[in-house]
């Protein structure tokens, strides 16, 4: 039986075509004929548009249509993008100003599209892009991050978005006020650009009254809900598509102005119109990460236990407000708000400020690294300030696996937890008691070392519910389709396999099929860690409908009671043992085409808690200032796994992100809102020679939220990184006298703060 092993390291099956360069992205699928569409964007933060002619580009040689703002009034279309609100602390809802798809009467970021030029070649449509007049009266510029600076906005006076707030305030002021220790910590969270190896793209053609917009994106369903608001048509008007997709992370979950304007554009000139962002132009427009401050004070008891948390945030929003993400990470704040640890009195502050920095941020003020950055930075500030071993610190602190279920202070119901066990796991995989003996060699080499602990908690889910098909062919293949939408991940593989590991049908003969909103009803998308874990459990109850209607066909035709050992069926007191392809044949030979197609909806118990710990070591070079990760180990707790081979590639990802972020990652935008990192001379990627050898280890505890007993690890590496190299940096720095250094930890910012500690000191 040509069958995968239960959890087994299986290679991914999509990278035979990925490497010999038979992906089908968005470029490599676009219609013939096609036009092409540049978009006109500010090169202005903030002002107000006086002029915009477009008649010479409409004249251009090759230009097939230019359109604005008016053009696409005129056309009948709700021409502004949705913006979710959070409800502030007094109870009123938060601004919700409209974002016009192009720019109206007024520009608020350097990027915003203001027209598009449709042409036969990108070439023609840059050319004729140059030739619109377009002129504007500066406004002040606001990147601050703080109350206050000409309004952005009508709706937000003060540029304040929301002030938000959860949690028993009057309670954690007075258990600071009683606490034996109190630590404060600021900590700053600094903006990245996600830089996908794809850049955006899309098309849109229109056929027989309905248009096919096609994306790169994490989902199509909430795309073809937008795109029936703004041309007020059926949601059945649309189909919409996401081919192989090369990197999203949450940037390409949220639907962008390019798309309406090119389903338009497709419309008026009656051809298929393509759009390719280029990297300069990506990351002016593509969404933001992270940019927030937040100040934490802990609270303990004269036995080191922590009695209360309170977090203040401030958060840059960028212009707009996006419909994807900002009540959702305010949210998951909340539900990591105190990770690991056993505390009951917890309040949380977030501010959101509207910036004329670039259109909207996808982490938009608070998530599950923001949140768990800010926590495991201010515990291991605790244990300097307070003389405690870091390590003993959070001990003391854990949630104990006899208090699960264990109901957080914001509500949140933990199901199952064992921390310290994968704690002390991992403090052995990475040899910690060696640590004393690699500092001295550091040291003995003019090196400073430092180690960095992380433990961090994440909350999954999502959708609850997804859905899954399975689907027989005549040519004897069977088609799985699925609501979510691989960016890269290796779904694929990971589907395929569980489904065979189900089904006993050989791999390859199942197909995956995603991101089709005509051949898949319904789905959630990918985003959250949630993919493999909702999506297997719909696929789990799927199988078990197929068995089950099998297994009463077979036993209406060859008679006994039927069972399934995961690769055939067994008829009692018959050598009769069909396989599932088998049994489907017969099913189809007698007529029945009802036993050939199965659809069915799972839905998740509750949330799962991945978790795990990162240590990180790092030398510093104090004559230069560099930083360099010499030594990373992770331990996590992702409870059962389908392929562990994937989850380890994830997580290196993941711990490659949150390094690069501390290290050399910064988006810098000058007073004038000018984005200053605009291209990859500029902007800080982290390179192979800065990331280090990763150790990856599980220490599992099975969730009891699904039956798979599974918990997901997209985000885990990132959320870990980030504090434990951070905390790295500053163990290393403490003894100098430094007690405060952003991130990125750049060779000069670390050079800077070792010379101002050693004056001080001096």
């Amino acid at each position: 039986m040509e069958k995968f092993g239960k959890s087994q390291p299986v290679r991914r099956k999509e990278d035979i075509r990925f490497l010999t360069g038979q992906g089908r992205y968005v470029d490599d699928i676009a219609p013939k004929n096609t036009a092409h569409a540049v978009f006109l964007r500010s090169p202005v933060a903030h002002g107000t548009i006086t002029e915009l002619d477009v008649g010479d580009a409409r004249e251009a040689s090759g230009v097939l249509a230019v359109l604005t703002h008016d053009d696409l009034i005129a056309a009948g279309l709700h021409a502004y993008m949705g913006g979710e609100t959070v409800t502030n602390r007094d109870g009123s809802d938060g601004a919700k100003p409209l974002r016009p798809i192009l720019a109206k009467t007024r520009v608020r970021h350097v990027g915003e599209a203001i027209a598009v030029v449709v042409a036969e070649t990108v070439a023609a449509a840059k050319d004729a892009a140059e030739m619109i007049m377009v002129e504007f009266d500066d406004l002040p510029v606001h990147v601050a991050l703080e109350v206050g600076g000409v309004a952005i906005h009508e709706e937000a006076p003060e540029n304040l978005a929301y002030d938000y707030g959860r949690g028993d305030e009057a309670a954690v002021e007075a258990a600071i006020a009683a606490a034996a220790h109190v630590v404060t910590n600021r900590v700053y969270d600094n903006r990245v650009i996600v830089n996908a190896m794809e850049n955006r793209a899309a098309f849109a053609q229109w056929e027989d009254g309905r248009c096919h917009v096609c994306f790169n994106g994490q989902g199509v369903w909430g795309m073809k809900s937008d795109l029936a608001d703004v041309f007020k048509l059926p949601k059945e008007t649309f189909r919409v598509t996401n081919p192989d997709v090369g990197g999203g992370f949450g940037m390409k979950a949220a639907p962008y102005p390019e798309y309406f304007v090119l389903a338009e554009a497709a419309r008026v000139t009656g051809r298929p119109v393509r759009w390719a962002s280029e990297r300069t132009e990506a990351m002016l427009s593509d969404h933001a990460g992270r940019d927030l401050v937040s100040t934490c004070t802990l609270a303990f008891d004269a036995d080191n236990k922590i009695t209360a948390y309170k977090v203040d945030t401030i958060s840059n929003l960028g212009a707009y407000n996006s419909n994807y993400g900002q009540p959702i990470q305010s949210e998951l704040f909340e539900k990591v708000l105190m990770g690991t640890y056993d505390v009951q009195t917890t309040y949380l502050h977030v501010r959101g400020i509207y910036t004329n920095t670039t259109q909207v941020d996808a982490y938009r003020g608070a998530g599950r690294p923001e949140a768990i950055f800010a926590l495991e930075r201010t515990m291991d500030q605790a244990a300097r300030e307070l003389g405690v071993d870091p390590v003993e610190l959070r001990r003391i602190n854990f949630i104990k696996p006899d208090q699960f279920p264990y109901r957080s202070a914001t509500g949140e119901l933990y199901d199952v937890g064992e921390f310290d066990r994968v704690f002390t796991r991992g403090l052995g995989e990475a040899d910690v008691d060696g640590f004393p003996a690699r500092k001295a060699a550091s040291e003995a080499a003019g090196k400073l070392r430092g180690l960095g602990i992380c433990y961090y908690i994440e909350s999954i889910l999502g959708d609850r519910d997804e859905w899954a098909e399975v689907e027989f062919t005549p040519e004897g293949r069977v088609n799985l389709y699925v609501g979510t939408q691989s960016n890269g991940q290796g779904h694929e593989t990971v589907m395929t396999q569980f489904l065979a590991d189900q089904t006993g049908i050989p791999a390859t003969l199942i197909d995956i099929v995603q991101g089709d909103s005509d051949r898949i009803a319904k789905g959630g998308g990918t985003g959250g860690s949630r993919s493999v874990t909702t999506q297997n459990n719909a696929t789990l109850k799927t199988v078990e409908k197929v068995i089950a209607d099998l297994s009463a066909f077979l036993e209406a035709e060859l008679g006994g009671t039927v069972s399934f050992d995961d690769e055939q069926f067994r008829v009692a007191g018959t050598n009769e043992a069909p396989t599932m392809l088998e049994a489907v044949e017969m099913a189809r030979a007698k007529g029945r085409k009802d036993l050939t197609d199965w659809r069915v909806q799972g839905e998740i118990e509750g949330r799962s808690y991945p978790n795990g710990v990162h240590l990180a070591e790092v030398e510093i070079d104090p004559d230069t200032g560099r930083v360099a990760v010499v030594k990373y180990d992770v331990t996590d707790d992702f409870g059962n796994l389908i392929n562990p081979m994937l989850v380890e590639g994830q997580v290196h990802g993941g711990v490659a992100q949150g390094i690069g972020q501390a290290l050399t990652e910064m988006c810098v935008i000058d007073e004038d809102g000018q984005l200053v990192t605009a291209s990859f001379m500029d902007y800080g990627m982290p390179r192979a020679d800065d990331m280090p050898f990763i150790k990856f280890t599980t220490e599992p505890v099975p969730s009891t939220a699904n039956v798979m007993g599974m918990k997901g690890c997209g985000e885990a590496g990132t959320v870990g990184a980030l504090a434990a190299v951070a905390n790295a940096v500053m163990d290393a720095l403490w003894p100098l006298g430094v007690r405060e250094i952003d991130m990125p930890f750049t060779s000069e910012k670390v050079w800077a703060a070792i010379r101002d500690a050693k004056r001080a000191a001096a």
